[in-house]
């Protein structure tokens, strides 16, 4: 069988922008993703023409088929607190520009964190703060993709439930869709260690989000135990959903077409893990 899988990793940025598509096209990725700026600041520094130019050169030149980006972390549009959610929607408006200027397919988000309120008003912060940003959001071809998360702190989105909820109130005003990270629900308590078990959490999948909004995933394996609502990632094989997981997943030709991200821990075996991927895949 022909392999048609996108798998790729999550590539450094350092040196310029299009040095990521070249370390991509040096690890075997065919699709990658990067911080499109420092994730540890607020504030960024505008692109160049001259960077964004370089960028889509070295697009055009290694051939990688779908980028990525993962906002910063310090974003939070389900925050309670005034000041930091007027800077997470300022932030994540730069994000997005930044998307439309280098003609990225995907921006990767995590919902919010309600902190000092609860689920319910976080996911309708969350609403509102995209909704606020749609005529942005609509001008360039970057799809959002909501990430699914393990659940640690006060972060939503661990149930699928919770995406559910926020796609259905913007989809008809906002492009968006979601990255199913393997660490983030196994922690969360969905069960993906073989193929029923990975069947089981594709029905409740298409029950709470619907499967035509599954539009990547975040391949890594878990350090810590199932349903423990840690976000601790391992490499393939090497934590508690084991190799197997994998395999069944990338046998599985529904999602040839989707893009497979790398984000284990160590790098040194991120050339071996994509080898292995597309191995499966076969």
């Amino acid at each position: 069988m022909e392999n048609k899988s996108l798998v790729g990793c999550h590539v450094s940025i350092a040196g310029g922008l299009q040095n990521s598509l070249y370390r991509g096209k040096e690890l075997g990725a065919n699709a990658i993703q990067i911080f499109t700026a420092n994730q540890r600041q607020w504030k960024s520094k505008n692109l160049s023409e001259e960077a964004i130019e370089k960028f889509k050169q070295a697009r055009k030149e290694t051939q990688i088929k779908v980028i990525l980006s993962h906002s910063s972390y310090l974003i939070n549009l389900g925050s309670s607190n005034k000041l930091i959610l007027d800077q997470s929607i300022k932030a994540f408006e730069e994000e997005i520009t930044r998307c439309h200027l280098l003609d990225i397919d995907f921006l990767v988000f995590h919902p919010g964190a309600y902190v000092d309120s609860d689920e319910e008003k976080c996911l309708n912060t969350v609403i509102s703060s995209l909704l606020a940003l749609s005529a942005l959001i609509k001008k360039g071809k970057t799809l959002l993709l909501l990430e699914t998360t393990a659940g640690q702190g006060t972060n939503i989105g661990y149930k699928f439930e919770h995406l559910g909820c926020i796609i259905e109130a913007v989809a008809d005003q906002i492009p968006i869709g979601v990255c199913l990270d393997t660490c983030h629900i196994f922690a969360a308590g969905y069960d993906i260690e073989d193929n029923s078990g990975w069947e089981k959490t594709f029905q409740d999948f298409s029950k709470n989000i619907g499967m035509k909004n599954l539009k990547a995933f975040h391949l890594n394996d878990s350090k810590e135990d199932f349903g423990s609502k840690k976000d601790r990632h391992a490499n393939l094989g090497e934590g508690k959903i084991g190799l197997n997981s994998f395999k069944c997943l990338m046998e599985d030709n529904r999602f040839y077409n989707i893009p497979k991200i790398l984000e284990t821990p160590d790098e040194n075996l991120w050339k071996k893990e994509i080898n292995l991927l597309k191995e499966f895949a076969r």
